[in-house]
């Protein structure tokens, strides 16, 4: 006659080995990601650290990160002072928030329009949509750039903006965002009497906040680093967004202070790490929870 711990040896000898198995398979999993994690970091690592190193550790090609020399104040100073780059910021502070908000305030209605409403032709333009996911800026630059130029638009903030106001991109995302929200409550609303602007504003936006927090990253990461279409219509220094910026920066230092080079760099760069940091809950959620159905 066996006891009750006889009986729960086996159990417990079978259930070691897959304990072990999930334990290896956390470990190697997460080693994947760390090494994957240090392989993306380490240019912007090398970036900062060539931004606070003397101009001889820079050109010897030292493997040795850690700077021995710290030039960090002067390397920065330069950045500042030799050419406007906090007005270069400010540009593309604009150019990003104009894009933004314009973005914004043609995607949803228009996302909601093919999640939620019934009129003919709603599956072609939805069709219509997901193929110009596949047009890049390139193809249109042409047309746009004549448009701009007969209008007298050309060097302005307007330019730089206006081919960006229509994101096919954002218009797809909110629709499968806008797919999941009920639709008793929408019926709801309207025996309330709200109008459908109102049910869009009121009561679907707030529910979408992770996908439009998602959008957000997107898109002021693309546009704070554009570089094509700014320099096809901008000319003016003062109008510069951050790429551009430091184009002018390279020519003005003629491609040898690289310290500098990179505080610039670094400068840049921050605003959309410290961006991405504040959002990236609401973007996890936004990318996880979209799409559902």
């Amino acid at each position: 006659m066996t006891t009750a711990s006889e009986s729960l040896t086996p159990a417990i000898s079978s259930a070691r080995p897959i304990q072990f198995r999930k334990v290896l398979s956390g470990l190697l999993s997460h080693s994947v990601l760390i090494l994957g994690a240090a392989f993306i970091l380490l240019p912007f690592i090398w970036m900062l650290l060539t931004s606070v190193r003397s101009p001889d550790e820079i050109f010897e090609g030292s493997l040795w990160p850690w700077p021995r020399n710290f030039y960090g104040a002067e390397h920065y100073a330069a950045a500042l002072q030799q050419v406007p780059m906090l007005g270069f910021m400010l540009n593309g502070v604009i150019v990003c928030a104009g894009i933004l908000i314009m973005q914004l305030l043609v995607a949803i209605p228009a996302a909601y329009a093919l999640a939620k409403l019934r009129f003919p032709g709603r599956g072609l333009l939805f069709a219509l949509v997901v193929a110009g996911l596949a047009i890049p800026i390139q193809v249109p630059a042409l047309p746009l750039y004549m448009g701009l130029a007969f209008t007298g638009l050309l060097n302005t903030y307007f330019a730089m903006m206006f081919p960006f106001f229509l994101s096919v991109f954002a218009i797809f995302l909110l629709r499968q965002s806008f797919k999941t929200f009920p639709d008793e409550i929408i019926e709801a609303a309207r025996l309330d009497g709200m109008s459908e602007m109102e049910i869009v504003w009121r009561v679907v936006v707030p529910s979408a906040r992770p996908a439009i927090a998602a959008f957000s990253i997107f898109s002021i990461v693309a546009h704070w680093n554009d570089l094509y279409w700014p320099l096809i219509v901008i000319n003016d220094t003062a109008l510069a967004p951050p790429p551009l910026g430091m184009m002018f920066f390279a020519d003005a230092e003629v491609g040898t202070n690289y310290g500098a080079l990179m505080a610039g760099a670094t400068i840049v760069t921050a605003p959309l790490v410290l961006t991405f940091l504040a959002l990236r809950r609401r973007f996890i959620q936004g990318i996880t929870m979209t799409g559902i159905k």
